[in-house]
């Protein structure tokens, strides 16, 4: 945890998740933890997490490798790649939002659904080749 009197300018990382009550400015990268910024967190950087959960202020590109959650006090100015994003009623956001940053095979796995689906029409006919194979 980064207490609310605590300033930190630089590079953020380890191998635990993290709270920011206080100040950050650089650079946060925890892959494969989670990053929280509480109510009177106030970050300037550029977050990377498997989780990040915005309740203050973030200034900087955020990135969730799982999901990015932006509470109803949250205020955020920035870019944001997840394959999940929420941002509750009240939420403050400047930026674009990417779901898509790499996940395209999970998107091709329900347009394979859809494909069977079409296959079932054409069941009709074949249904006599069902039975064959």
């Amino acid at each position: 945890m980064i207490g609310p009197s605590i300033h930190i300018k630089g590079t953020v990382s380890g191998g635990e998740d993290l709270l920011i009550q206080g100040k950050v400015e650089g650079t946060i990268d925890l892959g494969d933890h989670e990053v929280a910024v509480g109510q009177s967190g106030k970050v300037t950087a550029d977050i990377k997490a498997k989780t990040v959960k915005i309740e203050g202020e973030v200034a900087g590109d955020v990135t969730g490798s799982e999901k990015v959650v932006i509470a109803k006090s949250g205020r955020v100015r920035g870019n944001i790649v997840a394959p999940r994003v929420t941002l509750e009623d009240g939420a403050i956001f400047k930026g674009s939002i990417d779901m898509d940053p790499g996940d395209t095979r999970t998107v091709q796995a329900p347009a394979k659904a859809d494909k069977p689906s079409a296959a079932t029409a054409p069941a009709g006919n074949p249904g006599l080749d069902l039975k064959h194979g």
